[in-house]
């Protein structure tokens, strides 16, 4: 599915309207400025790339691996289990690669635009600028692929944060499993998750055109629930993030991309 003229149009005002928001919150140890990010470098992929949930192509093996290590919420040592990211580019895509361990597999959401954060998830926002803007693209999907795709604005009115969930992009997602889902009678071993993003998703909101040298603001999580029921789980995060109870959302903490050779 393309984005419609008047999509676009809205999503330039939107970023505009962004450009234009006080940045640069309160002046204290919470917000990250910049040249305080920590940077991350996504490789350029000269391949093929099959979105299989997957780590086939060299080129996975070639770019940056990084852990989430900052954790949150953990209850109990189940609750602490590994994550390494990956992403590369090129002059189409956007693709991501988040490898995790995991003892208890879970999935429940089969609602676009639902809830799937309650679930096994993986998530990335993206800044496609290398600044703390108020507004980010947010892509969330569990095991089931239910993808929660929206662009999230901190601040929109008197200290609100607002969601547009009618961005709907087209993107290809693969997941892997190592286990089995929704049954905790046996130990899992982990799952994988892929995704292909269209560089073209992005345009029309005055974007930084990844190239060589560009650089985004993002952050990548994961939420790992291992109870069949309820809503309890755990949040490992790429870089630190200040006030878990207020949610992931929080762009001045959003570290750095930069697109490489």
């Amino acid at each position: 599915m393309k984005l419609s003229s008047g999509f676009r149009k809205v999503l330039i005002v939107v970023f505009a309207c962004v450009l234009v928001m006080p940045t640069l919150q309160a002046q204290d140890k919470n917000n990250l400025f910049l040249g305080e990010q920590e940077l991350f470098k996504a490789s350029k992929n000269t391949s093929t790339v099959t979105v299989d949930g997957k780590m086939d192509e060299a080129s996975w093996k070639e770019t940056e691996v990084r852990a989430l290590d900052f954790f949150y919420n953990i209850e109990q040592a189940s609750d602490q289990q590994n994550t390494s990211f990956r992403m590369m580019w090129d002059d189409e895509n956007l693709y991501v690669f988040f490898d995790c361990k995991d003892q208890y597999i879970t999935a429940r959401e089969t609602k676009r635009d639902g809830a799937p954060y309650f679930d096994d998830c993986a998530e990335i926002f993206l800044i496609p600028a290398p600044d703390s803007l108020n507004m980010h693209f947010g892509f969330e999907l569990n095991l089931y692929k239910t993808a929660n795709d929206f662009i999230y604005l901190n601040n929109m009115n008197k200290g609100e944060n607002a969601v547009i969930k009618g961005y709907n992009p087209d993107y290809k997602t693969a997941v892997s499993i190592q286990g089995t889902v929704n049954d905790n009678s046996d130990i899992d071993t982990g799952w994988c998750m892929e995704m292909a993003i269209p560089l073209s998703v992005f345009k029309g909101v005055g974007y930084a055109p990844i190239a060589e040298g560009v650089q985004w603001a993002f952050l990548a999580v994961r939420q790992n629930r291992d109870d069949a029921k309820g809503d309890r789980r755990s949040t490992s995060t790429i870089f630190s993030i200040y006030d878990i109870e207020k949610n992931v959302h929080q762009p001045n903490r959003f570290g750095l991309v930069e697109f490489v050779k």
